[in-house]
C-alpha cells in the first residue's frame, strides 16, 4: 500500500485553476487542468445510451492518446443538448485551448450538472479568459470548481518511485458507474505511454470505481481520464499499477462516503464465489438494496435482509447451507441461519462511520468488494427538487 501524502499535490508539470463563471450564484463552476507538456493520455467513459455531448466529444478527443488540458464545469451536464451541445462542447475546448496557446484537440472536456438546459457557452467563453494565470500547484483548487452535491472537495496524492499520481474527482449522487466513474482525473509525471495507461486505468478502474454505488443510477456524464506528462522518467510499472489501484480504492471510499445524504461508508465483501462475475454481482446486490441500506442507516442488525440481497442472485451459484455472514467482524449467520447474538453489540457497530459487510459464499475462491452508502432522508431531500434548484 502507497504512502498517501498528507495533503494531495501535483506531480512535476501538472496546475490547475478554477473560478465562478456565472454558472452558479457564488461557488467555482469552471475548472482547468492544464500539463505544461503534452501527455500521453486515456480515459472511458459513460456506457449510458444517453451519453451526454463531453462523452461524444471526449470519445473522438482521446482517440489520440495526447491530452493537455482538462476543461470542466459545474451546474449543467450539456446532456440531451443535440447538436447543438456537441457544437457547445466543441466551443468550450476551443476557449480552452485558446487561452493556453494549445491544440483544442488535445482539450477534454467535461461537464456535470443538471440534464436537459444547454450549456450557457457565453459564459464559459468569457469566463475561461484569464485563467491560464491563475494556475497553481493546489489539487484541491481545482477539485473546487467539479463539484455539484459533493459538500467537499476530493483529491488525493502518492509518491511511485522519483513520480507523483494525483487523483482529483467529484461525484455524491447518480452514481453506480459502468467502465468509467462520475468525473475522476489521475494525473502523474510517469513516463508511460497512452496503450499502457490505457490497459493500467481499466484494471483500476474495474476494482474501484466500477464497484461503487450510491443510488444504482449511471450517469450520462461518466468519466474518468489519467493523464502521463513524462517528466519525472521512468517507474516501475509493477509499482505503479499498485498504486493505481490503491488510489482508485481510496477515492472511491471518499466518493461513497460523501454519497448524497450519507452518513455511513458502505463497504459488502463478497467471498467463496465460483467466479469473479459472481462476487461481483453478489456483492452489488447486498450494496444496493434499499433494505439494507436502511438497515444500515437505522442501525437495525435485521440480518434477514442480507440473506434476501444474496438470495434473489438467481443467476448465481448460491448454497444457503454455506452461506456465513457479518457486520463489521460479527457473525450474523451461519450456514445460512440466523446465529444468537447481543442485538446492542450489533446495534453499536451498524453505528460507525464505516460499515463492513462480509459474506462467505462457501462455493469458490473468488472474491469482491463493492462501496456505497446508506440511505437517509437525507438522499430524498436532494434529489426531490434538484432540477428545481
Amino acid at each position: 500500500m502507497p504512502a498517501f501524502h498528507d495533503r494531495p499535490r501535483f506531480p512535476r508539470g501538472f496546475r490547475c485553476a478554477s473560478r465562478n463563471v456565472g454558472l452558479k450564484p457564488e461557488a467555482k463552476d469552471l475548472t482547468l487542468f492544464v500539463s505544461e507538456v503534452d501527455a500521453a493520455a486515456a480515459a472511458v467513459f459513460t456506457r449510458n445510451h444517453f451519453p451526454g455531448a463531453p462523452i461524444v466529444l471526449g470519445r473522438e478527443t482521446i482517440k489520440g492518446g495526447v491530452l493537455r488540458a482538462i476543461v470542466a464545469n459545474s451546474k449543467v451536464s450539456n446532456v440531451a443538448t443535440g447538436a447543438a451541445g456537441v457544437a457547445n462542447a466543441r466551443r468550450m475546448a476551443a476557449a480552452a485551448a485558446q487561452e493556453l496557446g494549445a491544440d483544442a484537440g488535445r482539450v477534454l472536456v467535461s461537464s456535470t450538472g443538471v440534464i436537459g438546459v444547454p450549456l450557457p457557452i457565453e459564459k464559459i467563453e468569457r469566463g475561461v479568459v484569464g485563467l491560464a494565470a491563475e494556475l497553481q500547484d493546489d489539487p484541491l483548487v481545482g477539485a473546487e470548481g467539479i463539484m455539484t452535491t459533493d459538500t467537499f472537495p476530493k483529491a488525493s496524492s502518492c509518491a511511485v518511485g522519483d513520480a507523483t499520481i494525483t487523483w482529483v474527482a467529484k461525484g455524491s449522487g447518480m452514481i453506480e458507474p459502468n467502465m468509467a466513474t462520475m468525473l475522476a482525473y489521475i494525473f502523474t509525471d510517469a513516463a508511460l505511454d497512452a496503450a499502457t495507461l490505457d490497459r493500467l486505468l481499466r484494471e483500476a478502474v474495474e476494482r474501484s470505481f466500477n464497484m461503487l454505488s450510491v443510488d444504482t443510477d449511471t450517469s450520462t456524464s461518466d468519466t474518468c481520464a489519467i493523464l502521463a506528462n513524462g517528466l519525472a522518467g521512468a517507474v516501475d510499472e509493477a509499482a505503479f499499477r499498485e498504486a493505481l489501484i490503491a488510489g482508485c480504492i481510496k477515492m472511491t471510499e471518499t466518493l461513497g462516503r460523501d454519497g448524497e445524504g450519507a452518513e455511513h461508508l458502505l463497504r459488502v465483501t463478497v467471498r467463496g464465489a465460483v467466479n469473479d462475475h459472481e462476487a461481483r454481482r453478489v456483492a452489488k446486490s447486498v450494496l444496493n438494496s434499499p433494505l439494507v441500506k436502511t438497515m444500515v442507516h437505522g442501525a437495525d442488525p435485521n440480518v434477514g435482509r442480507l440473506l434476501m440481497a444474496v438470495g434473489k442472485c438467481f443467476d448465481c451459484t448460491i448454497a444457503p447451507a454455506r452461506t456465513d455472514a457479518w457486520i463489521n467482524g460479527f457473525q450474523v449467520v451461519q450456514g445460512g441461519e440466523r446465529l444468537s447474538f447481543d442485538d446492542d453489540v450489533v446495534r453499536k457497530a451498524l453505528k460507525h462511520e464505516v460499515v463492513d459487510l462480509e459474506i462467505a459464499l462457501g462455493v469458490g475462491e473468488a472474491r469482491a468488494v463493492a462501496y456505497g452508502c446508506d440511505l437517509t432522508k437525507g438522499y430524498i431531500e436532494e434529489n426531490a427538487a434538484y432540477y428545481s434548484s
